[in-house]
């Protein structure tokens, strides 16, 4: 169990700047120089397609050919390009195969454009393709270490085209909370009118903060964000508690409260041991020996009697009260879950 504690913040580290965003891109190339590790072109025909579409913009007719290679793979190549990112620089790509080769290694990935959720071409990646595992295999034996179909080129695409967005031409904009909340966005507002001495910031709703430039402010809007975005917020958050039944995680927050409740526990253990004997036949009975099974079947009940677990005040007499059950944190799950069907917890659960 984890104690989950709202603390002060910088604005930067809070909050989104309307924007000031990342894009995604995704492009669809080949990868060659693969040593008979690539796709099998007669169970991958995209590969075989691609393979006599390139060819043929080189100069080389393959039409009608029976093309056999091994060392061609097709792949899927992905990026995030930065905001504001100049056309000419450089950004990291990621390759993953896209048909069934069996490794990456020593493959290099040829000119792949690289579009837009528009469908436009904002860059061009090319380069070699550095994997973070490795597959060795002989007649009799194999050994795979990480995922050998993906890889990696650092600085492997150059940017073709800018997303226009004139930051410092704003006259107003929108912070967004990444944990959305009345208080937190008050706070903001607050304190940035508190420091720049005008009405610059209005709340909106809970995840939303807009910023207005002052009249006489000596600068612009970037001028403004650099000077708010290190201001010291008290941040607040919701109560809630977040289970995660699959590994038995349970996370509260600092705020989750709960009325004196009594609950009991009940422990069932059920027991199964195989304990297999051998029957000899009699002799001169030309039998023949078998085995007997013998199960040995236990069931253990251990009934705790009624724990009062009374009213909270922090959320450490909360974990104090919850400890002195002594159970396990699958049964402190179903419990929680029994205390809010009461009524009794003040707080939302969230389960994953």
């Amino acid at each position: 169990m984890a104690q989950a504690v709202a603390a002060p913040a910088r604005i930067k580290d809070i909050v989104d700047v309307e924007g000031i965003r990342e894009n995604q891109l995704v492009g669809y190339g080949l990868v060659v120089g693969l040593d008979g590790t690539g796709d099998s072109l007669n169970n991958s025909p995209f590969t075989r397609q691609s393979l006599q579409s390139m060819l043929e913009r080189l100069g080389v007719n393959t039409q009608g050919e029976n093309v056999r290679t091994a060392n061609i793979a097709a792949v899927m190549v992905t990026a995030s390009l930065p905001p504001f990112a100049t056309q000419g620089s450089r950004i990291d790509v990621s390759v993953a195969s896209l048909g069934n080769a069996k490794s990456l290694q020593g493959g290099t990935l040829l000119v792949t454009p690289l579009l837009g959720a528009d469908g436009e071409v904002f860059a061009i990646a090319q380069g070699p393709v550095t994997i973070n595992g490795f597959k060795a295999e002989g007649d009799a034996a194999s050994i795979v270490s990480g995922v050998p179909t993906t890889g990696r080129i650092s600085s492997g695409a150059l940017v073709e085209r800018e997303i226009g967005f004139a930051l410092g031409t704003q006259t107003s904009l929108r912070l967004a909370l990444r944990n959305p909340d009345l208080t937190t966005a008050r706070r903001i507002a607050m304190s940035v009118n508190d420091f720049i001495g005008a009405p610059t910031a209005v709340p909106e709703d809970p995840s939303t903060v807009r910023l207005t430039l002052p009249t006489g402010f000596n600068g612009n809007i970037v001028d403004l964000l650099t000077d708010i975005e290190q201001l010291i917020i008290q941040t607040d958050q919701s109560a809630k508690i977040v289970i995660d039944e699959n590994s038995g995680i349970i996370v509260m927050g600092k705020d989750v409260r709960v009325s004196s409740v009594a609950v009991a526990q009940s422990n069932l253990t059920v027991s199964i041991a195989e304990n297999p004997t051998v029957v000899q036949p009699a002799p001169f009975s030309q039998g023949q020996t078998a085995v007997q099974p013998s199960t040995d079947l236990s069931v253990d009940q251990t009934d705790t009697t009624l724990q009062v677990i009374n009213e909270s005040v922090t959320l450490q007499e909360l974990v104090d009260g919850l400890n002195a059950l002594g159970i396990s944190p699958r049964d402190l799950i179903a419990i929680l879950q029994a205390i809010k069907a009461t009524g009794a917890l003040q707080a939302e659960i969230e389960v994953l």
